[in-house]
């Protein structure tokens, strides 16, 4: 077909004449599309089990259709479920997340698009887009199970001895809508039958169903401010009775396109191609330019939803202090929530110390500082929570209390494997649960707990597998860049994070292993708050070496356990919690020491930095013991203590730079 009959005719003219592919490989059903010459072809199949031969298929079918050869095409973009599968060795060839082809497809299709509902085989999203670029400007994913979504309608059609083409419009000569509560498949199967067996009609079990299903993408929608413009994509997009449910219980339109929604993945995964090929990109790139545009998505991310924590005002908004929090119960309360870890400048440093003691580290006087500064993000706050090890950080949870926001405090017993104290942590964790239902109106369920357990989980192994590149000779991503993602995970929500996560996997793991090996170092100590990067900076962009783990509370360490998903959550939530990268305050240390001393093997370190905070009470009193553990494994270790003066600046670069020194010296016999 023409391509002017079905773009919008206010873009139309900007997609060119060049023979370009998208293929949007779904979990169900996969689709491609062809732009060649003013011509637009698409085909769709079944996902096979093997991507690449799916993928080979839709091209040739394509071929076929449009007559030419595969030398004609310039350039591939695959997405979907199936995207990392897509090589073509003779075509150049790229991967883009599907949240970002479906928005570019949806703006070509109709350019005043502002919110996509995404409905595929096994996940549904709702997507923002800015009408003036058709770039993401937003989004949310559910993809925790199979209720709602392609799948679950397909179980639910064999139940009612429908074909999946008969479901949607059976419900629509529905006379009643039973109510279907279970949010599993597997109990909505039983719920079905119980229907049928009281005498409800297929048609009004149809109808149900599609509601139930609507409500859940419903309450999707809801975390992204609903703008008018709703289009519909996805596998799920040509049911007729699930477009119904959503436009009574969204309460809008959904505007239509004139080309079947199925393709607007492939269609913008085409459009990305075009320009891919106008820009002369290639697969080839240089290792660090792929790690700088890649991080940059989440870093714009980050940004983005701290500027939103600050402008909400229809939540609670929660601070909190200390990796111990269970950000899982945070998330299930329904409160916006952020770590507070921002350092201070030497004003911000100096407010805080009027308030607390001269002898805290400089880190607890940001904290206060920017209290009393009013910085808009902790000016934002309706509560300050911390799970507290650390008296100076105790001591300043108080102060917050007293001078500025309502602040909680629970104890972290000092013992994590003794059995009584694990029993304790979990009392504590449900005097949590209950102090934030007063604050939010809310008590958490086992259920809802379980549910932001299982996302959490994802979140966390995405960001160890993501560290576990840097065990390469020349890692894909900085030290400094990790701590941006780790930075993420206190700031996006576990639905947004798994997409830019998996996205940044597949594309790093993807860089090629080239160019010198860099000098490897681990930073250990103390916290590394966001803002002190100057070490980083100074070892990364300056000397030239590389931080490829690091064992403080902002880095690797939160990331190091998984939470038990089938026993007692409050339980699993207080074991994983004290299973984590002990702090230095608790006990025996020696736990904390084999933590370090196992990162450093694992990553074959070839130095460490152990860095703290003048004054801090864990990390500055325990530094021997990891410094003589270190030397004990023939690790050179460079001490520093430091604060957020900068005066020491200079000192800090010659000392470091003195330690590499010997290192290389020590490479080279």
């Amino acid at each position: 077909m023409k391509l002017a009959e079905v773009i919008d005719q206010r873009v139309v003219g900007e997609i060119d004449n060049n023979t370009v592919l998208g293929v949007d490989i779904g979990s169900r059903g996969a689709k491609a599309l062809l732009l060649h010459e003013g011509e637009l072809f698409a085909v769709q199949v079944p996902t096979g089990v093997n991507m690449q031969e799916t993928a080979d298929e839709l091209l040739d079918e394509l071929l076929e259709e449009a007559g030419i050869g595969r030398e004609q095409i310039r350039f591939i973009v695959g997405t979907g479920y199936g995207r990392i599968a897509l090589p073509f060795i003779e075509i150049p060839s790229e991967i883009v997340t599907e949240i970002s082809c479906h928005a570019m497809g949806a703006h070509y299709l109709n350019a005043d698009t502002r919110t996509i509902i995404d409905i595929g085989g096994q996940d549904s999203k709702t997507i923002q887009v800015d009408p003036k670029s058709g770039k993401v400007s937003k989004f949310i994913m559910n993809d925790k199970c199979a209720a709602g979504t392609g799948r679950f309608l397909e179980k639910a059609a064999s139940l009612l001895e429908y074909t999946i083409a008969e479901l949607g419009p059976a419900s629509l000569r529905a006379e009643s809508q039973p109510q279907i509560s279970s949010q599993c498949v597997v109990f909505a199967e039983s719920e079905i039958i119980s229907h049928r067996a009281r005498g409800e009609t297929r048609e009004a079990i149809a109808a149900g169903l599609h509601y139930a299903s609507a409500r859940r993408v419903k309450n999707l929608v809801s975390k992204i401010p609903l703008e008018g413009d709703l289009v519909f994509t996805g596998g799920v997009s040509n049911n007729v009775g699930m477009k119904k449910a959503l436009e009574d219980l969204i309460g809008l339109s959904i505007k239509p396109f004139k080309l079947d929604p199925v393709y607007a993945g492939a269609l913008g995964a085409a459009v990305y191609a075009q320009r891919f090929y106008a820009e002369e990109r290639r697969p080839d790139f240089d290792a660090d330019e792929i790690s700088n545009a890649d991080i940059s998505e989440i870093l714009e991310r980050t940004v983005a939803a701290e500027k939103t924590f600050i402008e909400r005002t229809d939540v609670k908004k929660i601070g909190y202090l200390c990796t111990y929090t269970p950000i899982e119960l945070l998330a299930a309360s329904g409160a916006a929530h952020t770590r507070l870890m921002k350092c201070g400048e030497p004003e911000v440093v100096s407010r805080g110390e009027l308030i607390t003691k001269s002898v805290f580290c400089d880190f607890t006087k940001s904290l206060l500082g920017h209290f009393a500064e009013k910085d808009p993000l902790h000016n934002a706050l309706d509560q300050v929570v911390t799970f507290y090890t650390c008296d100076s950080m105790k001591a300043t949870a108080e102060a917050i209390d007293n001078f500025f926001v309502p602040s909680l405090g629970y104890v972290v017993p000092r013992d994590g494997g003794r059995e009584q104290g694990r029993r304790f942590f979990r009392q504590q964790i449900l005097n949590f649960r209950k102090d934030l239902s007063t604050l939010t109106g809310k008590l958490v369920s086992e259920d809802e707990l379980s549910e932001q357990i299982q996302l959490y989980n994802q979140a966390r192994r995405l960001i160890r597998d993501i560290s576990a590149l840097r065990k390469r000779d020349n890692p894909p991503l900085s030290g400094r860049d990790f701590l941006e993602i780790t930075k993420s995970f206190y700031n996006l929500q576990p639905e947004e994070q798994l997409v830019l996560l998996e996205d940044l996997y597949l594309r790093l793991s993807g860089t090629p292993e080239s160019g010198p090996a860099p000098l490897r170092l681990m930073m250990a100590g103390g916290i590394v708050a966001d803002g002190d990067r100057r070490i980083l900076d100074m070892i990364e962009d300056e000397i030239g070496a590389r931080i490829v783990v690091e064992d403080h509370c902002a880095g690797y360490g939160a990331f190091s356990h998984d939470t038990d998903e089938k026993s007692d959550p409050w339980q699993a939530l207080a074991n994983a919690y004290l299973d984590q990268a002990p702090c230095a305050r608790q006990t025996p240390l020696q736990k904390r020491i084999d933590f370090s001393a196992e990162l450093a093997t694992e990553y074959r370190v070839q130095g460490v930095i152990y860095n703290y905070l003048k004054f801090c009470p864990c990390y500055g009193m325990a530094k021997n013991s990891f410094v003589r553990r270190f030397q004990d494994m023939d690790l050179p270790v460079l001490e520093l203590a430091s604060d957020y003066s900068q005066g020491d600046t200079g000192q800090i670069k010659t000392r470091l730079e003195a330690f590499v020194e010997v290192l290389k010296e020590k490479q080279e016999i």
